[in-house]
């Protein structure tokens, strides 16, 4: 249960922090994402060294090594774990099922999100 705990703490520390960074780049709808942009970018910087430094070397619990690198870095930014996925993926040999992995990643979001996005619209 204590685990549970850290890690929505952590999951909380991480949303606001990415919506602190998202504010500090405020633009009008419309305008480039730059908020966006800067959280997954820094997200992604963030687990690769934490996952390297952090966890690889076993420097830390793994009961906090989850609630920085899932709670904290999770929260701040989803495509971090997608893009640390994708460079293990790589590292392992595995460089068809990253590739797999980045394409379905990809285009799969853009479509299910289109069609969120129009399920949403509908009035009915």
């Amino acid at each position: 249960m204590k685990l549970y705990v850290w890690m929505a703490v952590g999951g909380a520390l991480g949303s606001l922090l990415r919506y602190l960074v998202d504010r500090a780049f405020a633009a009008a709808p419309g305008v480039f994402p730059w908020g966006t942009m800067t959280a997954n970018i820094a997200g992604c910087f963030l687990l690769g060294w934490f996952t390297s430094r952090i966890i690889q070397r076993k420097a830390w619990p793994s009961m906090w090594e989850a609630v920085v690198g899932t709670g904290v870095i999770g929260a701040f930014t989803t495509f971090s774990t997608f893009s640390m996925e994708t460079i293990q993926l790589i590292e392992n040999g595995a460089l068809p099922a990253a590739g797999i992995y980045v394409l379905v990643s990809a285009a799969g979001g853009l479509v299910t999100a289109g069609i969120g996005y129009r399920a949403g619209r509908r009035k009915n």
